[in-house]
């Protein structure tokens, strides 16, 4: 982990989970999210430590397990509040429910491991307990009530609202709840204005312009791939096995929930926008082009 200063009073600490960290006095900062688990957490401490400040608040930009897995160890250690928005306030403090809500019931044992359930915290509204300087804005789409923050340095942390090129190449299925929120997102990105822009799992940068075709046009992909899946009728298992033939993944329990969800959300977006329908035969749920 490396603290780096982008602003007067804005850092954030590389990791492959970015952490913000925003200077609220001469000894106290904030800190937006907190990586993956407790030993991300004694490090992003340590970090804090080494500059003499001390960690007034951890703003929780939403639930997903990479994001609040230090929550727990640094509030114990400070006793700092941690602010969600919506329905990430929830999960943030019952972290069950983000296995369970993938996997659609209680989650066997192998989904209960810590890319997919931290521990929880104690958690307030966000609300208007912002100190000065700092602002949210929504940026649904990736989660349910997932947020963004500026600071008032014009740098802004967007949270898995894009992904890098290396992540496309890799997955190329990264996780949607609301497709269609994903892409409005997108549109509103692209109005923003600021000197540097800190995505969760991409390089720091002052131009999204690229990231954002890139994520759009992958989304536009991959809703093509299933549209076009369903030609001839096609169970959710079967789409799902070939979104993974297609694009070379290998399925474990984690990646069946994850992208299995993703898919699940991309047959909504293309049901909802009259592009597919479905019928039931023999018991099963077969999906097809409208």
């Amino acid at each position: 982990m490396e603290l780096i200063k982008v602003g007067e009073k804005t850092y954030y600490i590389k990791n492959p989970t970015n952490v913000g960290v925003y200077k609220i006095s001469n000894d106290d900062a904030f800190l937006i999210d907190t990586g993956n688990d407790k030993d991300a957490g004694r490090k992003i401490l340590k970090i804090i430590d080494a500059q003499g400040w001390s960690v007034k608040g951890i703003i929780t930009t939403h639930s997903n397990a990479d994001h609040i897995g230090g929550n727990k160890l640094i509030q114990d250690r400070t006793n700092c509040p941690v602010y969600a928005l919506g329905i990430e306030k929830s999960f943030t403090e019952f972290p069950i429910l983000e296995p369970s809500f993938l996997f659609g019931s209680y989650p066997f044992k192998d989904l209960r491991n810590k890319l997919l359930l931290a521990t929880g915290s104690t958690v307030t509204a966000i609300d208007d307990n912002l100190p000065e300087g700092l602002e949210y804005f929504p940026l649904k789409g990736h989660y349910f009530d997932m947020l963004g923050i500026k600071t008032d340095d014009a740098v802004y942390f967007l949270a898995d609202s894009l992904f890098s090129e290396d992540t496309m190449t890799k997955y190329h299925v990264f996780f949607l709840y609301d497709v269609g929120e994903y892409l409005n997102t997108l549109d509103y990105l692209s109005t923003l204005k600021g000197k540097l822009f800190i995505p969760s799992h991409c390089e720091a940068t002052t131009d999204i312009s690229s990231l954002i075709e890139l994520n759009r046009n992958k989304v536009q992909e991959i809703a093509a791939k299933i549209h076009s899946l369903c030609n001839k009728g096609a169970t959710f298992e079967n789409i799902l096995k070939a979104v993974f033939d297609d694009y070379g993944l290998a399925m474990n329990p984690n990646q069946y929930v994850l992208v299995g969800s993703t898919v699940r959300s991309y047959l909504s977006y293309l049901y909802d926008s009259g592009k597919v329908c479905f019928e039931f035969r023999d018991n099963k749920m077969y999906w097809q082009q409208s």
